[in-house]
């Protein structure tokens, strides 16, 4: 037996002590996994629950939705139409009352079928950035079973493509509220202002990216982030044209440009250095 499938038969043994499970399931690699290794280890006994809100774009529910056909395991699409009030005001913490009422409805719901325990794809790298959700995780007593067998990302996503998951490669992805500062308010036409912007950009042919939306005197500025290394792709005069101007359709005044590019946590460097208008994800 290789390293990588004794590391996934513990996981799935982990899991397998449970009478059943419910997975909060996102549509992203880390959530894959931990549905397959449910799957393989209870088989009918366990469920994908993915929270379809204004947070979550289109196309990762319809990821998610994909993936759980793939994988054989019941799904179940829980509607989250509104955005609580100590969500939509933005604070530093404003994970932690996310998760709170998003993982707070899944158990609401495991409890009503009976189910024994509602698992989360955090993984051992969660710790290290500011990530106020993971101390609702705990308090909620939710399991993390990649933390806990402590697999960085990397190994996560070797062990998503030997279990043969397509997504093994998918690019991070946080939640749509991560584009907005901490302490601005959060709507939804703000959030589906940023899901169109981004899927112009992903129609454009770029596989990582965000729009970071900043209220401006009147209206708004999108400030745009891709992967380093496709940076390169973005200087086009042509290319330049047209995404501006689709992405000022929408209803940005200004379209911004990072020249660092894309890096996970960005938006949470005014935070670190004592400022409050920032923003994570």
């Amino acid at each position: 037996m290789n390293t990588r499938n004794e590391q996934y038969q513990r996981i799935c043994a982990a899991i397998g002590e449970k009478e059943s499970v419910a997975v909060a399931f996102s549509g992203g690699v880390d959530s894959a996994l931990v549905c397959a290794a449910a799957f393989d280890a209870l088989g009918d006994r366990a469920t994908a629950v993915t929270i379809v809100s204004p947070m979550l774009p289109a196309h990762e529910i319809a990821d998610a939705k994909r993936i759980a056909e793939l994988i054989g395991i019941k799904h179940v699409l829980l509607q989250s139409p509104d955005i609580e009030g100590d969500v939509a005001g933005n604070p530093v913490d404003r994970c932690y009352y996310c998760k709170k009422h998003e993982f707070g409805a899944i158990i609401d719901y495991a409890k009503t079928r009976r189910i024994d325990a509602v698992l989360d794809g955090s993984n051992a790298d969660d710790e290290g950035d500011y990530r106020p959700g993971m101390r609702a995780i705990a308090e909620l007593g939710v399991i993390s079973p990649l933390r806990d067998a402590r697999l960085a990302k990397q190994d996560v996503r070797a062990l998503a493509k030997e279990r043969a998951l397509p997504i093994w490669d998918k690019p991070a992805f946080a939640c749509l509220a991560s584009r907005i500062p901490y302490g601005e308010t959060i709507d939804v036409e703000k959030l589906a202002a940023v899901e169109r912007a981004e899927s112009i950009l992903t129609e454009a042919g770029f596989r990582q990216a965000r729009v970071r939306r900043y209220s401006i005197p009147g209206g708004a500025l999108a400030r745009i982030e891709v992967a380093p290394e496709e940076r390169k792709l973005f200087f086009d005069e042509a290319s330049l044209d047209a995404l501006s101007e689709k992405i000022k359709k929408i209803g940005f005044i200004y379209v911004a440009f990072e020249l660092s590019g894309y890096a996970s946590g960005s938006m949470n460097a005014a935070f670190y250095a004592g400022g409050r208008n920032s923003g994570n994800g």
